[in-house]
């Protein structure tokens, strides 16, 4: 299986680091969140790699080059001529994942253990094109699920303002989690062209079509801001 890990972001939660550096090589207890990514996934027996890059991509080519790719296949997604967002930049790297195998999605910016293989298992089980790992945590913004843990909407806790596929009949509410297990399919699905988020086009799509939340209880942390990187550094050594 492929894994697509989004390295292209500004960060600007993660200045001063960011003024210079790509977020994705934010240190952890010493070693790169991307170099922590590529292992995690790695021990799952994943070794084929698309990394879009944007802010300071040539870094992010350049960390790959000298650690020989941390013996893994990895192609190189490069928008260097305009920043895509999620969804633009999984269109924008179809030519690497449009292959008719199932491939996963992470941000570099994410530190979690979830059991990938459940998750991979899971949406195997299921067969949807999109599948999202998601958990019961603190967050700003929710997913909404029914009991069968299909995506029916989305809510901003703070302002109450809701996205919904249905009228909420006590929904699930839970928090994304930056990693999910998507089927090339979704390319056919897809409507939007041009830098969008992958998000925008999952609540549209939720209108017609299943898609599934995987709930986990694994650790994760959002690496977005300096003080999370603290609390990165609790969990991951």
């Amino acid at each position: 299986m492929k894994a697509l890990i989004f390295a292209a972001g500004k960060g600007t939660r993660l200045k001063p680091f960011t003024d210079h550096h790509p977020k994705a090589l934010a240190k952890v207890n010493g070693i790169p969140l991307l170099e922590r990514n590529i292992n995690y996934l790695k021990s799952f027996g994943i070794k084929d790699f698309v990394i879009n890059i944007h802010h300071f991509g040539n870094q992010i080519v350049d960390f790959l080059n000298k650690n020989s790719n941390f013996g893994c296949n990895i192609e190189i997604s490069d928008e260097s001529n305009e920043l895509l967002e999620t969804g633009g930049g999984l269109v924008f790297a179809r030519k690497f994942l449009d292959h008719g195998e199932d491939f996963l999605i992470m941000n570099a910016d994410i530190l979690t253990n979830i059991n990938i293989d459940a998750l991979v298992a899971y949406h195997q089980n299921i067969k949807d094109f999109a599948t999202l790992a998601v958990s019961d945590r603190d967050s700003s913004r929710k997913l909404l699920f029914n009991d069968e843990m299909v995506l029916r909407g989305w809510l901003n806790v703070q302002s109450g303002e809701q996205r919904l596929a249905e009228f909420n009949k006590g929904f699930k509410a839970l928090a994304f989690s930056g990693v999910h297990c998507i089927n090339p399919v979704i390319f056919e699905k897809i409507k939007r062209t041009g830098k969008f988020s992958v998000m925008e086009e999952y609540l549209d799509l939720m209108q017609t079509e299943h898609i599934h939340g995987f709930v986990h209880d694994s650790i994760l942390v959002d690496v977005g801001r300096p003080e999370s990187v603290i609390e990165a550094e609790k969990h991951f050594k």
